[in-house]
Order: C-alpha cells, then structure tokens, then sequence
C-alpha cells in the first residue's frame, strides 16, 4: 500500500506519522505558537528529527464553531510557510489541511506534496479536479456542514454504514477522474458527538472495506479530555491510548501534535508484528 509524493513512494504498510503544523491564532492546541520563523522552523524540524513522514500544515482553524477566514488571509498565511519549510527543510513532505481549490493550487505549485481536505470536496466543488490536475495525494475526510455549523449536524441512523456510503462516492467520484492516490479520513470529532466518536473508534475496522490507506486524528481532542475531565493540554496520555488502539484497528497514518510519543506507538506496534 503506496502513495506517490512527489515521484516518492511511501510505503504506508508499515504505520508513519503525520506532524501537526498550525499557523492560525486560534486553533485548539497550539493556535498561535509558531507565528515567529525561528520558532517555526524548530518546530518542524523537532517533528522531523522525532521520526514524521508528513507535516499538515493548517491556516484555517476546523475546530467546532471556528470564526471564517477569507481565502486572501489563508493564502498569506500558508503559502510563506511552505515556502520557508522547504527553504530549509527541501525534503520535508508538506500535507496541507484546506477545503479550498485555489490555496490547493497555490500550495502545491510551491512543492506541497499532498492535500488534506476537510470536505472532501463538498465545500469547493473544484477541488477535485485541482488533485486529478497535479496528481498529488489527496486525504478525504468525513464531515457534515462547516466548522461553523458540523456540530449541529450529528444524528445519524447508522453512522459508520453512512460514512462507508459517503466514502464510497467519493471514491468512485475520484476513480472517474483518474485521481489514484486516496487516503481516508473518519473525521473524529467533526459533526460527530463524543459518543459517536467513540462507536466510529470501535468499529474503525470497517473502513478497511475501502481497501485504501486510513488516517486517524485524534490528537488532544475533546473526546479525550472532556471524558476525563482534563484539558487538551493534559491529554497527551489519552491520545497515546486511543492512537494505539487505532493502530490495532487498522490506522496507516497517525495525525498528531506529539510526533516522538506516537512514534514510540509505532515502533512498539511494529515490534509486535513482526
């Protein structure tokens, strides 16, 4: 199981890490934290040196009820980012984390290598022609509405059986235009409840059906710190838990603000099936 980045093929049988990169003021996490270069860039390359295969890199905070951001501002944001990562750091695989067509566009032309798409399309019906046109691989998640209306979004008769459905013409739509490289993304924590979350955790077996490479991103979010009645910023043991048992269930990329400890995950899942 293979993606093509950039003439690179990463072999994603064996589990690799996906580095969180946020350069919005607001995100959940670390909104705000690496908005001056150097701090930046010893950022990335902590996560580098701490085993990532792919750093996502974020103008546009997601989090439930996040305030708009114009296309101009997350241009400027994003793209003197990737430029500066790649300055320094020309190997690095950057993923970008947009439901836009144009920043897509604009990002991959700097040397992006893969899009990380919220919507899957929904929100930017050109999205996918902007991935068929550059061939660059393109990580679907499952979501409802916008960040700003997804929580209002959340009843489901069968929520895996609806996001199997809902992957499943957003395969066939990619397939038609010759788009190979698909990842998939449940969305945890987007227009789902907490209880919902975890049914999808349960079951993420399933998703293997697709027979295309899983992401899992669960990294500090409220399905593990409200539970245990903690912050995001105590909840870096809880994300170990469930990024572990992601990886039992099936999980090829882990999405994650702490790259050393879900890799120590990855070599220990790894060790146990050799």
């Amino acid at each position: 199981m293979t993606i093509n980045c950039k003439g690179q093929l990463i072999d994603l049988s064996t589990p690799k890490v996906m580095g969180i990169l946020n350069v919005t003021p607001n995100s959940f996490f670390d909104g705000g934290k690496y908005n001056d270069e150097s701090e930046l860039l010893t950022q990335v390359g902590k996560m580098i040196n701490d085993g990532a295969t792919f750093i996502d890199i974020g103008a546009y905070s997601s989090k439930p009820s996040a305030e708009f951001v114009s296309e101009e501002e997350e241009l400027a944001r994003i793209i003197p980012t990737v430029q500066l990562i790649l300055k320094h750091f020309p190997e690095a695989l950057l993923s970008i984390d947009t439901f836009r067509s144009e920043v897509a566009k604009a990002c991959i032309e700097n040397g992006a290598a893969i899009i990380n798409d919220i919507s899957s399309g929904n929100l930017d019906d050109a999205m996918f022609e902007v991935i068929a046109q550059y061939k660059v691989p393109y990580i679907m998640m499952h979501m409802r509405g916008t960040p700003q209306t997804m929580q209002s979004m959340t009843h489901y008769d069968d929520i895996v059986k609806e996001m199997l459905f809902y992957f499943s013409e957003k395969i066939s739509k990619a397939r038609s235009l010759g788009i190979n490289d698909l990842i998939i993304d449940p969305g945890f924590g987007f227009a789902k409840t907490i209880d919902q979350n975890y049914e999808v955790m349960r079951k993420t077996e399933l998703f293997q059906l697709l027979e295309l490479p899983l992401l899992v991103g669960i990294s500090r979010k409220s399905m593990i710190y409200k539970p245990l009645n903690i912050s995001a910023e105590e909840a870096l043991n809880g994300t170990t838990v469930l990024n572990t048992i992601a990886l039992a269930k099936g999980a090829n990329i882990l999405r994650v603000h702490d790259v050393k400890e879900a890799m120590e995950c990855v070599q220990l899942w790894n060790k146990m099936n050799l």
